[in-house]
């Protein structure tokens, strides 16, 4: 992967950014997303934020390698502190970090959305709790996708501003991954009810404790829950 050519993953985030875009890909590793969106195009200025200091080196060195100094900003900031009110970012992709570090990140400093009105959200695990997120926080889903790179299954997340209602399992498996029901998404959801049913099988020689307890209904519940959707055909 280069700035050039994108992992999937990435080039299925980049797909879901505005032309013409201020964007601020926070966490941006080696700043290939940043480069590739001003490359072909598709943003008009970006900033790359990073709050650890190789990455940040390999970022400003990526951005100068590729001639791009006056069109991407690098910058070394804690999550959205690396976006100024002056910056007039319209656009944020935060990929390749668990769910709840994203909402952590978006929550940390709210100020920094207020000009925002697209939010491209990678988590590599735990994408239900920026849809609780997005429900609280008046965003929308726009769309979902799931995809599997190098056997890891990924989901994408592009939200706008707007209320959202979404019933429990929506909030689980996403409502658009749930209406188009991939192969991939299939795959997702089978390994977690073995995962599920693993955990299970572990609890039934532990002591009946009310958080033992707890927990087994908990799991029986997400397992029903998911079975059922995955077999019916309908939803």
């Amino acid at each position: 992967m280069n700035a050039q050519k994108l992992s999937k993953r990435l080039e299925t985030v980049a797909s879901f950014v505005p032309t013409g875009a201020i964007i601020a890909d926070i966490g941006s590793d080696h700043a290939y997303l940043p480069c590739y969106l001003i490359n072909k195009k598709i943003a008009k200025k970006a900033i790359a934020g990073e709050v650890v200091k190789g990455p940040f080196e390999s970022a400003v060195r990526q951005v100068r390698e590729e001639g791009l100094i006056h069109k991407i900003s690098v910058r070394l900031a804690d999550g959205l502190e690396a976006i100024d009110e002056s910056d007039k970012v319209d656009a944020i992709t935060i990929a390749g970090m668990g769910g709840p570090l994203i909402v952590s990140i978006l929550e940390n400093k709210p100020s920094a959305l207020d000009s925002v009105t697209r939010l491209i959200l990678q988590p590599n695990i735990h994408a239900k709790v920026i849809r609780e997120w997005a429900i609280k926080n008046n965003w929308a889903l726009l769309d979902e996708v799931i995809l599997e790179e190098d056997d890891k299954i990924y989901e994408v997340l592009v939200l706008q501003r707007g209320e959202m209602e979404l019933s429990e399992v929506e909030i689980l498996l996403g409502k658009h991954l749930l209406a188009e029901k991939s192969e991939v998404f299939i795959k997702k959801w089978q390994k977690e009810i073995e995962n599920w049913e693993r955990v299970l099988t572990s609890l039934d020689g532990a002591e009946p404790t009310s958080e033992i307890l707890a927990k087994r209904g908990e799991l029986l519940h997400l397992i029903d829950l998911v079975k059922g959707e995955l077999h019916n055909e309908n939803s």
